[in-house]
């Protein structure tokens, strides 16, 4: 059953389902976030069924990925950084649009809805697996009890979405062991080398291009989220010349948060994400 305004206090509202003393806020506010997030496309791509789903359900896949790259940025940070009500919609929503789709993986033969519980896994595992190891790289994670805690906190998210909650991994070591049992099901199918490539290379008009500098600035994110994947998934997309040391990209990811903490925080937090942190600042005298 979904959860509603009953289930909480005006006062849990206010704070989300997280909350600013959560791991999971210091994680998702940090400038390595846009990495880990490229990084979770990168490892969802290699699961032949939920790769096929995107491929041919998800509107706009190949000429147009930014909408949907924007959509799904807005509803990790309502989820993250929303009121509980915010949240809850925001779930609804999603899980309205997944509820009727459905397809026929053509490699495995395997009849399949976006819906099922094993691909609302392997998608939430895949994020929580790949915003938490940038993290950790980037020292805004920095002992295992952290790492823990993260994945923990993380339970909700997935079955707020829909996964059934016994089978969600509540810690690191969890999550490996998850990761270490599905490899036997992954594969790079046409449609996952397609999305490797718009994640590398997306499409952007000419004027983008040319005149601002989104197309470095993109490619900077990418070859680190492409640096910071899993030795395993990196030889699975056959990629030459890109097989970096740990140590190398980490050092890479640490210097471009330095980099970006150079910015303003409005240049580096979305409009939903100041909203949080203000909402919650707000309350704090008079819980005070």
């Amino acid at each position: 059953m979904s959860p509603s305004a009953r289930d909480w206090t005006p006062e849990e509202d206010l704070l989300g389902f997280f909350g600013p003393d959560s791991v999971t806020w210091r994680v998702h506010a940090d400038p390595v976030f846009s990495v880990g997030g490229l990084r979770a496309l990168l490892l969802q791509a290699l699961h032949p069924v939920a790769m096929d789903g995107v491929a041919t359900l998800s509107e706009g896949f190949r000429t147009d990925p930014w909408p949907r790259l924007v959509r799904t940025a807005a509803y990790v940070d309502t989820l993250t950084f929303g009121t509980r009500r915010d949240a809850v919609r925001a779930v609804r929503r999603v899980r309205g649009i997944h509820r009727p789709l459905a397809g026929v993986e053509p490699r495995s033969g395997r009849a399949y809805r976006v819906d099922d519980p094993d691909l609302l896994l392997w998608v939430h595992c895949c994020e929580v697996d790949s915003l938490l190891d940038v993290a950790r790289r980037a020292g805004v994670v920095r002992t295992d009890d952290e790492a823990d805690r993260y994945v923990a906190e993380q339970v909700t998210a997935a079955v707020l979405v829909g996964c059934t909650a016994s089978e969600v991994p509540r810690t690191a070591a969890e999550l490996a062991g998850y990761f270490d049992r599905v490899r036997p099901l992954l594969a790079l199918t046409p449609a996952a080398r397609e999305a490797m490539r718009l994640v590398v290379t997306p499409p952007m008009p000419a004027w983008v291009r040319f005149l601002t500098p989104a197309r470095p600035a993109w490619g900077t994110l990418a070859s680190l989220a492409v640096a910071t994947l899993p030795r395993w998934a990196r030889r699975m997309y056959s990629l030459p010349g890109l097989e970096v040391t740990d140590a190398a990209a980490t050092g890479a990811v640490r210097a471009f948060r330095l980099g970006m903490l150079r910015l303003p925080q409005r240049v580096r937090r979305s409009p939903i994400v100041w909203a949080g942190f203000e909402r919650v600042a707000a309350t704090e005298p008079a819980s005070a």
